[in-house]
This record gives structure tokens, sequence and C-alpha cells, in this order.
């Protein structure tokens, strides 16, 4: 099992690769959704689901069963159309990465194929809410869910909930996929939802975000160096910050990023 160092140091970078991996589609059938008021999302999320696991804590296995239920199909979407270099063909991949997230549950090797399923999930859940908000609006909610997670850090109302969304378990010994786990170190659903989107909002212009996933890369790797005198990061602050030094650093073409979002050919 590796050390904690090692562990937190690879989620950061799925976390950055999540930045990176997610290509340009056609809005298609969400165009009709469109609203700015699905920014809220982001941060809503977090409110929402840690007032309800607070109050009542049965509810955490209702989530991870959610989380059974919607991530396998979600994933698939994401390796047949949504990743760069997807084919329709590795749509099937999800099939063997959750079984083998199920028949090796708390060995390495299923912790990281569970992490990949709940990770391409968040791809297509990104897309869909890149698609459905304003390009600017989407941005402020990814700054206010981090904020919103640093402040209930920060206050310490997140870390109780938190614990017993990620002990939650279906039955059956079925992987937990409403959690990130990697050896002895533990994420969030929302941490990789953050990136994904993210990744989805930049994604109609690659420079900027390959920019915005270096820069993820490297704020988060430092980010996890405050580990060494804390128990629990706000791990949605390294991505808000990387978008917003990618908005400062490559400015270019941001105005126009919903009017390609949904021209842009697939």
């Amino acid at each position: 099992m590796p050390s904690f160092p090692v562990s937190i140091a690879t989620l950061s970078l799925l976390q950055a690769a999540l930045v990176a991996l997610p290509r340009a589609r056609p809005a298609g059938w969400v165009e009709s959704l469109r609203s700015r008021w699905w920014a809220v999302i982001p941060a809503g999320s977090i409110v929402v689901v840690i007032a309800i696991v607070a109050a009542t804590p049965g509810s955490a296995t209702a989530l991870s069963y959610l989380a059974l239920i919607a991530c396998p199909p979600l994933a698939a979407v994401a390796l047949g159309w949504l990743i760069w270099g997807s084919r329709p063909a590795w749509a099937l991949a999800a099939i063997p990465l959750f079984a083998l997230a199920w028949v090796s549950r708390g060995a390495l090797a299923g912790e990281a194929a569970a992490a990949a399923v709940s990770s391409l999930a968040c791809v297509t859940l990104g897309w869909i809410l890149a698609s459905a908000v304003p390009g600017p609006w989407l941005r402020w909610g990814i700054y206010a869910m981090a904020a919103i997670d640093t402040i209930f850090v920060t206050a310490e109302l997140l870390q109780g909930p938190n614990a017993v969304l990620t002990a939650a378990a279906p039955g059956a010994e079925l992987p937990r996929l409403q959690v990130i786990a990697f050896g002895s170190a533990r994420m969030g659903f929302g941490d990789v939802f953050v990136a994904a989107t993210t990744g989805c909002l930049l994604a109609v212009e690659r420079p900027r975000q390959l920019t915005a996933a270096g820069l993820a890369a490297v704020l988060g790797l430092g980010f996890d160096l405050l580990f060494f005198v804390l128990d629990t990061l706000p791990s949605t602050v390294p991505v808000a910050v990387a978008l917003a030094l990618t908005q400062r650093l490559v400015p270019e073409g941001l105005e126009a990023e919903d009017a390609v979002r949904s021209r842009r050919p697939g």
C-alpha cells in the first residue's frame, strides 16, 4: 500500500488529468436546458449533500447506491464520446473497470478502477453542466464551490458528514463509487467533479485547457504539503485557482466560449 504522500499526490494528479481529458462536443439535447441558474449546482451540491447526511446519516447508504447505479453508464459515455481519443467501442471498457473495482474491492487495483469509473462519470456530468451553463456563470459557480468547500472545512462542518459518506457502502461487497480512494488517501466526489467540469468548460480551447491542467497539477501537489500540518483540506481550491490563473494568463477567446461550444463539430 503506498504511503499517504504518494497516495494524495496521485489523487491530485488525477484531478489535473480530469482537467485535460474532456474534448469539446456539441451541446445537443442539453441546449434546451440552457440557463445561468444551473451554475449554482457545484456549490449547491456540497451544501445539500452535507446537510442531508448530517441530518439523516442513513442517507449516506442511499447515496452510495445512487453512485453505484449512475457512475458506470456515465463513465461509459465519457469513454465512448467525451474524452480525447474516445471511440464508441471504448464505452465497453466501463464493464471490466467496474468488475475490477468489485472483485478487487479494498485492493489497490480495485481502488484505482473504482476511482476511474467515478472520475469518468464526472466527465459526463461536467459536460452536461458546461453545455447547459454560459461559460462566465459556470466559472463563478466553480469559484463558489471552492469558497463553500473552504468555509465548511475551516468551520469543521464537512468532516463529520464526509466521514459518514466515505464509510457508507452498498451491499454484496459492491464498490464505493461515491468517494475517490487510493491507498491511504481519500477525496470527495465533488473534488473530481469540479476538475472534470473545469476541463469541460475549457475544452473548446485546447491551449487554455492544457494550461489549466498543468497549473492544477503544480498547485495541487503544492497544496498537498499542507497535509503535514492539517488533516483535511478543500481539494476544490487548487482547481479553482488554476482556472482563475488561466483566465488571467490565457485570456483569448473567453467571450466566444459559448458560441464555439454550440457550433463546434464533434
